[in-house]
């Protein structure tokens, strides 16, 4: 992809919703404002979604006393946030048409 193609595409993206997980499982989730060269994203309006912890994993399963339980992600608002371009391990285009945003 050529250089000014690229730069087309990413400016679409600005102030549209992003969901990006990161290499710890954490996910964020907000408006895009910019990126750089080495792929850090300034995201604004930010929420962080954190999986649950194998501790609490593990208490869940001992007091159901089944194998398989679902445990919803802690979220907290983060504001403006740069997300670290080296942690990126997917972004996500947030699409209100669809039940499943598009992977970038």
């Amino acid at each position: 992809m050529s250089n000014e193609r690229a730069v087309g595409y990413l400016t679409q993206l600005i102030g549209k919703t992003l969901r990006i997980t990161v290499t710890d499982n954490r996910m964020f989730e907000g408006q895009m404002k910019c990126t750089d060269r080495d792929r850090n994203v300034i995201l604004a309006l930010t929420h962080e979604y954190r999986p649950p912890s194998e501790e609490a994993i593990k208490k869940a399963i001992a007091e159901s006393g089944s194998s398989s339980v679902t445990l919803p992600h802690s979220s907290r608002f983060m504001g403006l946030v740069v997300v670290p371009g080296e942690h990126i391990t997917k972004i996500e285009l947030e699409d209100r048409s669809l039940n499943q945003p598009p992977v970038l």
